[in-house]
């Protein structure tokens, strides 16, 4: 098997196992495990399918780019990595979509604030803003390969995560889903938050530096 072959052969095996540990299979496993040993097998799973794409990605080694990028690529990955970062550090600080309970055990859900008022899944539309900006700079077969992987996992995740909880938390998460946006901006502009801008900054400025091609603001700077 071919290194672009084996890359893909780990990327659909890390989707589908995700999806369906995370769905069909995750109660009954649950059950028959126990949540503890079932959040292991889990963990066990994703770890081998994701580092096996990693590894097989790895193995492939420098490859013929399928096209070359256009010149205004730079300066939008520059931004949309940006804005992946910010999203990322600010899907860290306190979310009021968790679940807490009120005095008749009903549930709360807390209104947006930060970054949740960008859009309701924000570390994941950061990992999916970073593969849409690999897969314009960086079109080598197997780097789309686990850029494909990483943006459908994002995206078809945090779909499949408001389906769930809609029948799990009923009209709270209706109510959430009113007041957020699945698509970042869907409900207009919005200020993350000055925590999650600076450090967002930050973080980007310090991921561009390491990354091994000059990327970002460093991209000028050379």
């Amino acid at each position: 098997m071919s290194p672009v072959a084996l890359t893909a052969a780990f990327g659909a095996a890390f989707i589908a196992t995700h999806l369906l540990l995370s769905h069909p299979l995750r109660q009954p496993l649950a059950k028959a495990l126990g949540a503890k040993a079932f959040q292991g097998l889990y963990s066990l799973i994703a770890l081998a399918t994701f580092g096996g794409m990693i590894w097989a990605r790895h193995r492939a080694g420098a490859e013929g780019w399928l096209w070359q990028p256009p010149s205004w690529a730079w300066p939008v990955v520059a931004l949309l990595t940006l804005f992946a970062s910010i999203l990322l550090v600010g899907s860290f600080v306190r979310n009021p979509a968790m679940v807490t309970f009120g005095p008749g055990s009903e549930v709360v859900i807390g209104r947006p604030q930060g970054v949740m008022r960008i859009t309701r899944h924000p570390m994941m539309w950061s990992f999916a803003l970073w593969a849409v900006s690999h897969v314009l700079i960086h079109p080598e077969p197997s780097a789309l390969v686990v850029a494909t992987t990483v943006l459908i996992m994002a995206l078809v995740g945090s779909a499949g995560q408001d389906v769930k909880k809609r029948r799990h938390l009923g009209e709270a998460w209706v109510d959430w889903v009113h007041a957020t946006s699945f698509v970042p901006f869907g409900r207009g502009l919005a200020f993350p938050g000055w925590f999650a801008l600076v450090s967002g900054l930050l973080l980007w400025l310090f991921a561009t530096w390491l990354h091994p091609l000059p990327v970002g603001l460093w991209q000028w700077l050379a």
